[in-house]
């Protein structure tokens, strides 16, 4: 279990950029440490706007029933700024023929195609007594749909992998070439592995590249021990839209929020590594009958603040940490400082928020216990921590607040809920939410 004495520090081969920004947004780095020390505000003046985003999606590529064009033209309607084509384990880049009938959209996807893209673009065949269709590549598409500052598609891929039966998935965007699951010994050597292909493939190419840890509880596969370590890998989905994903949980496992807090504990208090940044996705695969308990797009999504959209600029932004996760709520602005951590919402006529500052203090009590089942033998989970990791530490109603460090902070984040349920939530009974990076404390090592 992780200890003082026991955890062994991993330097990270990719640490966040240090970024100078307007309006005092700066990101320094601690001389002894190397963890980043935050002292930014993220707010969209000047060159800095907002861009809407999700970095997780499925196509008839791989596993999703409607085609690239049809879920690129319902994410520009509404209202997103860019999208990732993150299909498993292919990238949409060669010539592919698919049986209509057969494939997951069947002949309602088609016939949809037809009428969104007349005058020619689809291109169809019979062959014996089968209609075939032609999937447009991803160059294609973007050349279509891309618009400058307005609209932006990014290739990309999940990289389906697994040890044992956990499954190990991880998004790379804005890849060149095809990231191939590298396997491994563990969990967590899996994921360092598929890290390492495509940190080595960033350096190769010098084309700007990330990856993220996609839902740790889709099959409970990955544990907060696992992903802890892990160098390189610096994002993972707090919140994932797809209903069977188990952001919340069970009874055994923790939820994907605990998760998160117990990694950034150990990360900023032990092993002397950059904060883990969280995410949110739809990882949609289902298109058609909107809304449904099917995964759908529109759930989660991410607020990038970035001087163009671009995929380099996008992924220096995140790597800075000048994003915010949604899933309804909307922040106006959010400051960290070395004084500490301010929100301000942009609010909607009407809903009441509540803003909680969350967060672990220097001298947290690193001990733990196997989580067990009715029969007394260990359940592979993230282990049971105390209280003292991601309590809460302030709470405040209304449209802004703010939290003073104290001294013995190592991170603080902010999660903010209205009390407007989602309208297609991932689980049934969410209320809309935003979640803000971790502020760095002045405890962090």
């Amino acid at each position: 279990m992780p200890t003082e004495k026991n955890i062994q520090s991993r330097k990270p081969l990719l640490l966040s950029t240090a970024v100078t920004l307007a309006l005092l947004s700066l990101i320094t780095l601690n001389e002894r440490s190397s963890v980043p020390v935050n002292a930014q505000t993220l707010q969209a003046a000047g060159p800095l706007k907002w861009y809407r985003g999700n970095l997780h999606t499925h196509s008839l590529w791989s596993d999703g029933d409607d085609y690239l064009e049809s879920i690129a033209m319902w994410y520009r309607d509404h209202t997103y700024n860019f999208l990732a084509f993150t299909d498993h384990n292919v990238l949409a880049d060669k010539e592919r023929w698919i049986d209509v009938e057969k494939s997951k959209g069947k002949q309602k996807a088609f016939d949809k195609l037809k009428q969104k893209f007349p005058n020619g673009w689809v291109e169809e065949r019979k062959t014996e007594d089968k209609l075939e269709t032609r999937l447009k590549t991803f160059r294609e598409v973007a050349d279509r749909f891309n618009e400058p500052g307005k609209f932006l598609l990014i290739q990309a891929e999940e990289v389906s992998d697994a040890f044992q039966q956990f499954p190990v998935h991880m998004n790379a965007s804005n890849v060149k070439e095809l990231v191939v699951p590298r396997h491994g010994g563990s969990v967590a050597e899996t994921i360092q592995n598929n890290t390492d292909a495509l940190i080595a493939q960033r350096e190769r190419t010098g084309q700007s590249m990330m990856i993220h840890l996609n839902h740790p509880n889709f099959g409970f596969g990955v544990t907060a021990e696992d992903l802890m370590r892990i160098r390189g890998e610096n994002f993972f989905e707090v919140y994932n839209g797809h209903p069977g994903v188990n952001n919340s949980g069970n009874k055994e496992h923790a939820s994907t929020e605990r998760i998160w807090d117990i990694i950034n504990s150990f990360r900023l208090g032990e092993l002397q590594m950059p904060p883990l940044f969280g995410l949110g996705t739809d990882d949609g695969h289902a298109y058609h009958n909107i809304p449904s308990r099917a995964s759908e797009p529109g759930r989660g999504w991410v607020m990038v603040l970035s001087e163009k959209l671009t995929p380099e600029s996008l992924i220096t932004a995140m790597e800075a940490g000048r994003f915010y996760a949604s899933s309804g709520v909307t922040l106006e602005r959010v400051t960290s400082s070395t004084d500490g951590l301010d929100v301000a919402i942009k609010a909607e006529t009407d809903l009441k928020y509540t803003i909680e500052f969350m967060g672990t203090r220097r001298g947290f009590d690193s001990t733990s216990q196997p989580v067990l089942d009715k029969d007394g033998k260990e359940v592979r989970a993230t282990r049971r921590y105390s209280d003292d990791i991601g309590k809460v530490l302030a709470r405040a109603e209304g449209t802004t607040a703010s939290y003073r460090f104290t001294g013995d902070e190592l991170y603080v984040r902010a999660r903010i809920t209205s009390s407007r349920q989602h309208p297609n939530p991932s689980e049934v009974g969410e209320f809309e939410r935003a979640w803000t990076q971790p502020a760095i404390g002045p405890a962090a090592k």
